[in-house]
């Protein structure tokens, strides 16, 4: 009788929680309905209220030589806007142009979190695309957009992509100038704590020699002369002094910087395979990309390639077949950290790892966006340094910096970098080209 009283005592417990009021229920284990009205959302359940893109402008400015272009997206909240690297700096009048007569209208009114839906509308909205221009200006919209979601979500960049991977990103230092000079340098940049250098050719130019070409009167006033069999000589005797001088605890490379045909690359690359090369740097032309299979079965030395490359798809082939070590391209000019991302996370699955191209034509703000995919990717390789002149450092505070050859971000919201727009308007951009190298009969080689 007493375990059928059990039953039914049960079975009125479970009627009440079938059919009885909110209330009753939270009742039962001590809640009242009050005190479930009152508990507050958490914050991170009440998500962020739309933002939208109202003005989109170009900043130009040269503090240090090279022309910088950079994109400011201004939002529909007050105080909020992102910054991103367009520079191009051979071209950056026209990038400007481009900014401001097409990416503007383009942006306006768009919401600012939809990062990889209006890059893929911008990449195609010319029709044609993948022109260094235009991707130029595609970068600076991608970073300035994911500067703006740090910004909104309180955290760098880098937390974004996935957190850190490593505490700080190894950059490599250049040095140039006579065979001794260099050495001098290597061993100067071991004792400030870098692990990496990159070596440039002494100078081959002799300025009591005048080319065939110029005693013709062939060229332009500004070209240069170059052998190539000068060139390779002078740079396996570089690799065999420093390795002398300074030792195996130093990792060197060279930029060959496609200045040499195929079967030259090789020749040069087999040379200096003896001193151990952490990687040799653009050693093909976009235009000899036929020859990667031969060139990786003749030699074991690590090659990084892609500083010329403009259309993200040019990856996909050499990087699938293991053709180069070292992902090389310039994330300004690609499309920025959007297709950097993708770029890098192929490369993973095929033990290709990323040398960002970093030089002093990349504003502040590119160069914090590399570091902010350095931070989060695992397959990264080094990154090229660069120490800020004073005048950029002033007129980009937040630069990065760089101690012991590291390079470190200084982990506020977003890109962490900003623009003093005034001072910038005091370094106006100026026509800049490219000075021509050229043999002997006045033939043009190609970078």
């Amino acid at each position: 009788m007493k375990e059928n009283e059990n039953i039914e005592s049960r079975r009125n417990v479970l009627r009440t929680l079938g059919i009885g009021s909110a209330a009753g229920t939270l009742g039962l284990f001590g809640f009242s309905s009050a005190n479930a009205k009152d508990k507050e959302t958490p914050a991170y359940a009440k998500g962020t209220a739309p933002v939208t893109i109202k003005n989109v402008k170009a900043i130009a400015t040269s503090p240090s030589n090279a022309n910088l272009i950079v994109v400011k997206i201004e939002t529909s909240e007050p105080g909020l806007y992102g910054l991103g690297c367009s520079t191009f700096t051979q071209r950056a009048s026209v990038v400007v142009t481009a900014i401001n007569d097409y990416l503007a209208p383009f942006c306006k009114g768009k919401d600012v979190d939809n990062i990889e839906d209006m890059w893929n509308s911008f990449y195609i909205d010319s029709y044609w695309r993948n022109g260094p221009v235009l991707n130029n200006v595609l970068s600076g919209l991608d970073q300035a957009l994911w500067d703006i979601k740090g910004k909104r979500a309180g955290m760098p960049v880098y937390q974004l992509l996935g957190g850190k991977s490593r505490f700080a990103i190894p950059v490599y230092a250049r040095t140039g100038g006579s065979i001794q000079e260099v050495a001098d340098n290597v061993n100067r940049f071991k004792e400030e704590g870098y692990q990496y250098v990159r070596m440039s050719s002494p100078s081959l130019t002799d300025d009591s020699y005048v080319p065939d070409f110029k005693k013709a009167g062939y060229g332009y006033a500004g070209d240069r002369y170059f052998h190539p069999q000068k060139y390779i000589k002078s740079v396996v005797d570089l690799f065999d002094t420093v390795r002398k001088q300074c030792g195996d605890d130093i990792d060197l490379m060279h930029d060959i910087h496609e200045k040499i045909q195929p079967m030259e690359a090789i020749q040069l690359i087999n040379s200096v395979e003896q001193y151990r090369p952490f990687f040799m740097e653009d050693p093909l032309s976009p235009e000899n990309q036929g020859w990667w299979p031969q060139l990786r079965e003749s030699t074991n030395v690590p090659i990084s390639m892609g500083e010329l490359f403009n259309n993200i798809n040019e990856f996909l082939e050499p990087i699938s077949n293991r053709y180069f070590d070292y992902i090389r391209c310039h994330v300004s000019q690609i499309g920025g950290i959007t297709p950097a991302m993708k770029i890098a996370r192929l490369g993973e699955f095929f033990g290709v790892r990323t040398a960002w191209h970093g030089p002093g034509d990349v504003s502040p703000v590119g160069h914090a966006a590399h570091a902010h995919v350095d931070m989060a990717i695992w397959n990264f390789g080094v990154q090229e340094g660069r120490i800020f002149p004073e005048a950029e450092q002033e007129v980009f505070p937040g630069s990065p910096t760089t101690t012991n050859g590291y390079m470190h971000l200084n982990d506020k919201p977003g890109i962490g970098v900003d623009i003093d727009e005034k001072l910038a308007a005091k370094y106006p951009i100026r026509l800049r080209g490219y000075n021509q190298i050229r043999n002997a009969d006045g033939t043009i080689i190609r970078p």
